[in-house]
């Protein structure tokens, strides 16, 4: 007996191969910038190549540009998903539209970043961040523009929350780099670091408490020398 051809089959079973495709496209799309993600963290943008990311996952030449558009397209995705691995948009929407107090939810985040920083072997976003840090590539603009920005907004509303401040305050903008700095030192730093030097580093929780304790000190005291400023502005 013959068998329908695509054009006849019924729309049923039309959609049901669509989902198909769309699904193993999606796979794959999702298996390559794994596997470019990890040899970007091994080696860097500079010395990966599309040839050899193809190879590792599998795949032919053709499934970066079908994909990514591009290797830089590939790379631009991985910068994103990299940045995603240290902390989500969703996890920072939640936890700022979330009713309460602002110092708690800035605690919650950043005790997060302290918790990842001290596992054992960090995700390769980890290596991937920084390796971008050290030697910017022109994909930075399209990381900052989609990742950074959206998120450093809504840890600056956070800060504003609690030094009584405007979210695009001089001051709530330096705060959050003097919150947060210590946090991705801590990411970044040898693991080795903890054991031979600073072995109180291995007490996550211990460390989550002090650091706390230090930013918020911090936060009040520029907050306090801001509180002037704001009095004479509204004389």
């Amino acid at each position: 007996m013959a068998t329908r051809s695509s054009t006849t089959r019924s729309p049923a079973a039309r959609e049901g191969a669509s989902r198909t495709q769309r699904t193993d496209g999606s796979t794959t799309r999702l298996h390559i910038l794994e596997t470019a993600g990890q040899l970007f963290a091994e080696r860097g943008f500079a010395e990966s190549t599309s040839k050899e990311i193809c190879t590792r996952a599998g795949t032919n030449m053709a499934a970066v540009n079908y994909h990514f558009g591009s290797r830089d397209g590939l790379y631009e995705a991985v910068l994103i998903e990299a940045h995603r691995q240290l902390v989500s948009m969703d996890e920072l929407i939640s936890l700022a539209s979330e009713a309460g107090d602002p110092r708690l939810k800035l605690r919650a985040f950043l005790t997060h970043l302290v918790e990842m920083g001290s596992q054992p072997k960090a995700p390769w976003g980890f290596r991937v961040v920084l390796r971008e840090a050290l030697s910017p590539s022109p994909a930075l603009p399209a990381l900052i523009r989609q990742a950074v920005l959206p998120k450093a907004r809504l840890i600056r509303g956070l800060i504003g929350g609690i030094m009584g401040l405007p979210e695009d305050h001089p001051s709530v903008q330096r705060g959050l780099l003097f919150a947060v700095l210590p946090c991705i030192v801590m990411t970044v730093a040898p693991k080795d670091l903890a054991s031979k030097v600073l072995p109180a580093l291995k007490d996550a929780e211990g460390l989550a408490d002090d650091l706390m304790r230090y930013v918020f000190a911090g936060l009040d005291a520029i907050a306090k020398e801001a509180a002037p400023v704001k009095a004479g502005r509204r004389r």
